[in-house]
């Protein structure tokens, strides 16, 4: 059976329904993508585009995962400093991911434009400072991405630029870039999920792929009722794949992250906080971000559980770290609260791979996936295609499976994230 999606503002906000059947019986396709969510709908939709059948499989509904629970920031990058990348796999490859990361903003909005999906794009997105050492590695930040990436589209604000856009103390500055931005993500993924049925794609919901028999010629992949052959399987499922591909299963580690909704607050008050509508991180390694909805609700989010437990009295734990924010907002309560896992990766890069010559993943986007999935889905196209170089050199990204195996790699991870925690408060 099938789980319904979280209980949500996205859940609640959401703008159509996407009714698939379970997969029963036998069935053939050129490509099988496990999971619907950003990243597999967008590598069937690329695939179908180049005259490939495809059939995804899906355990709960479409956008069930992170795709539908998301902050739904958009953000050039990843989930690392360009620095990992650049120490694996060269400046010059860096470079080129880097370029990348910019295109994967330019396919999301592409999509959106092509499809026609109505998902409440908005652009600008401030990395905001909250001390001094902050403020000096956000203007680091900016001169390597202008001197080595060739990115001049940022600002660095001081703090009464912040100001005069956002109704908030706590920063003292920020990073502003317009070519960034925010997206409802649940009514994004459903849109590609209507393009892709539009496009003869077929999808299968509550259909949990148990195991995967792999043959020199096809590859089968099982559900409780059906199975689905295929030349190519894509493992898109991220921090939702459990123990089904055991070879990468240890490189990634499901976190929990959270977000509350606050009830509408109009729209004077909503631009009287944020009056240019961008999203905003602070760059603390455990941050909050935060954005206003289209219908005028402030959506913040913070906290992560590293056992993916959410923590006791979500909605008021999340209205205390926004009232940390805008204390202006004391009479204000959460109408939702939810959280859901994110995959994250020990150097959080992404993690891009093929396992022999017919099977291909891409997970661990390390809590950056709004837009960087979308590249995921075109690279995983190109590289069925045979069209490889560019899927490739993400295998330079070097990946450490993390420590302590299946039972103690959360321990570890634990103890390893105290030092940035504390780092945070200094």
């Amino acid at each position: 059976m099938s789980q319904a999606h979280t209980h949500s503002y996205y859940a609640a906000s959401a703008n159509q329904q996407i009714k698939c059947s379970t997969l029963q019986g036998s069935h053939a396709a050129d490509i099988c993508v496990v999971g619907a969510g950003i990243t597999g709908l967008s590598a069937a939709l690329n695939l179908a585009e180049r005259g490939y059948k495809v059939t995804v499989l899906e355990a709960n509904l479409v956008g069930w995962g992170a795709s539908g629970r998301s902050g739904g920031q958009m953000i050039f990058g990843f989930g690392c400093d360009m620095s990992v990348i650049e120490k694996s796999a060269g400046q010059i490859a860096a470079k080129a991911m880097w370029d990348m990361s910019v295109e994967a903003i330019d396919i999301l909005r592409q999509r959106v434009d092509q499809h026609q999906i109505q998902c409440d794009l908005q652009q600008g997105h401030l990395h905001a400072a909250i001390k001094p050492r902050q403020m000096r590695e956000l203007e680091e930040w900016q001169g390597s991405l202008e001197q080595q990436y060739g990115y001049a589209s940022l600002s660095l604000w001081n703090k009464q630029q912040v100001q005069s856009k956002m109704a908030s103390e706590r920063y003292i500055g920020g990073l502003y870039d317009a070519n960034s931005g925010h997206i409802h993500p649940l009514n994004y993924t459903l849109g590609l999920a209507k393009a892709a049925l539009d496009a003869g794609i077929t999808i299968y919901t509550a259909s949990a792929v148990t195991k995967v028999t792999r043959k020199s010629k096809a590859n089968i992949c099982h559900t409780i009722q059906g199975q689905v052959t295929a030349e190519q399987v894509l493992f898109c499922g991220n921090a939702y794949m459990g123990k089904l591909v055991p070879e990468i299963s240890n490189t990634i580690m499901p976190v929990g992250t959270y977000i509350g909704a606050t009830e509408p607050l109009g729209k004077a008050r909503a631009e009287a906080l944020i009056n240019n509508n961008m999203a905003v991180a602070d760059i603390n390694f455990v941050l909050d971000y935060f954005r206003m909805s289209a219908d005028y609700r402030m959506l913040f989010g913070g906290r992560v559980s590293y056992s993916t437990l959410a923590p006791p009295n979500l909605a008021n734990s999340m209205r205390q770290r926004m009232l940390g924010v805008f204390p202006q907002l004391a009479d204000v309560t959460m109408a939702y609260s939810w959280g859901g896992n994110v995959a994250i990766t020990m150097n959080r890069g992404p993690h891009f791979g093929r396992l022999g010559k017919d099977l291909y993943f891409a997970q661990g986007f390390s809590g950056h996936g709004i837009a960087a999935t979308g590249l995921a889905g075109k690279l995983l196209a190109e590289a069925v295609a045979g069209q490889t170089e560019r899927f490739d050199l993400f295998d330079k990204i070097s990946h450490l499976p993390f420590p302590g195996g299946t039972l103690f790699k959360t321990p570890a991870l634990v103890l390893a994230m105290a030092w940035y925690r504390l780092r945070d408060m200094l």
